[in-house]
């Protein structure tokens, strides 16, 4: 059985664009329900940490050292540090947890 590739890649391209596309075209006006306005505004975040968390835990040698790098991350960052300063933190955390637990 033989697969054509491009096919795919038409297919997966319609769908991409009629995902994006559809919104814009069917709802004209401005969205005027706060409700709605709030959950579109924290979509993109959502979907930013759903596929930045599993990726976390399988980022280490161990998930207990990627947890203790998540926790110290969120800590920094809850503190309004730097993105550099967070991730060096973070870093910084599962380099020693990973020496105690000699992985």
């Amino acid at each position: 059985m033989s697969h054509n590739v491009y096919i795919y890649i038409l297919v997966m391209a319609g769908v991409t664009y009629l995902i994006r596309m559809l919104p814009m075209a069917l709802i004209r006006k401005e969205i005027t329900s706060p409700y709605i306005k709030s959950f579109l505004y924290y979509v993109p975040y959502a979907c930013l940490a759903a596929m930045t968390f599993p990726a976390i835990l399988s980022a280490t040698a161990s998930v207990i050292s990627a947890a203790a790098g998540f926790a110290a991350a969120l800590i920094a960052a809850y503190k309004e540090k730097s993105l550099i300063t967070v991730a060096l933190v973070a870093c910084c955390a599962v380099f020693i947890v990973e020496r105690i637990l000699m992985i």
